[in-house]
């Protein structure tokens, strides 16, 4: 059976990069615990630690304060922020995380399912994959995935090197043909998110639209009313 509970539509998924904050660390990271803390605090669902140039302590040091964050966040809200770990399923496992997320060409979602299932976590555990071809998205459906992200769907230089933009002909596509939760990610604006749920999207993640908006509450209330 898959945790992944039924929150409010969109989903909505922060993914962290320090590196765009125009700091060095750790000022950098000061300043992505602040962002990490308006995400939480303004219900964005999930939070994707995505810091892959960290060391495996570093990584860990900072997914458990965003953890911290986000428990202390929920004190006050009847929603759960949930903090997944991109890549690092040690780190993911170690901190305790709710889940990891796989890139396409890295672990393979099958051997990660069967070890959390072996560690008895596959009830609270998410296990998400980055896709960007149909056979992709089908393949980490049969392997166990409980969710995917699809893109990039539009042009967006952090995902330049995954090719040209899919489109939204594409990731209609693939949102019919598998039955898990799919994610638009990929150069996703408050303009082009109606477009993406329109297409089957359960929801987006996105770096820039939460790191950069100036106000995290207003920016998540634009994007719940996508689904009204």
């Amino acid at each position: 059976m898959s945790p992944l509970n039924k929150p409010r539509a969109p989903l909505l998924c922060y993914v962290t990069d320090r590196s765009l904050l125009a700091a060095e660390y750790p000022e950098a990271r000061k300043l992505l615990s602040k962002k990490v803390m308006a995400a939480a605090a303004a219900g964005v669902d999930w939070i994707q630690v995505r810091e892959k140039d960290l060391s495996g302590r570093e990584c860990s040091a900072v997914t458990r304060e965003a953890i911290q964050i986000a428990v202390r966040s929920d004190e006050a809200r009847p929603t759960h922020t949930r903090v997944l770990v991109n890549d690092r399923l040690e780190v993911a496992l170690a901190t305790q995380a709710g889940g990891v997320h796989l890139a396409e060409k890295s672990l393979p979602s099958q051997e990660v399912c069967r070890l959390v299932k072996a560690l008895h976590m596959e009830e609270d555990f998410l296990i998400g994959v980055s896709c960007h071809s149909l056979a992709a998205a089908k393949s980490a459906e049969r392997d166990g995935a409980d969710y995917l992200f699809f893109g990039p769907v539009f042009a967006t230089p952090s995902k330049a090197t995954y090719g040209a933009p899919q489109g939204l002909d594409r990731l209609a596509e693939v949102c019919r043909a598998v039955v898990l939760p799919v994610l638009a990610i990929g150069g996703i604006t408050l303009e082009n998110v109606a477009a993406c749920l329109s297409a089957g999207a359960s929801g987006i993640a996105a770096i820039h639209l939460f790191q950069d908006a100036p106000d995290m509450a207003a920016v998540v209330r634009s994007l719940r009313n996508c689904s009204a």
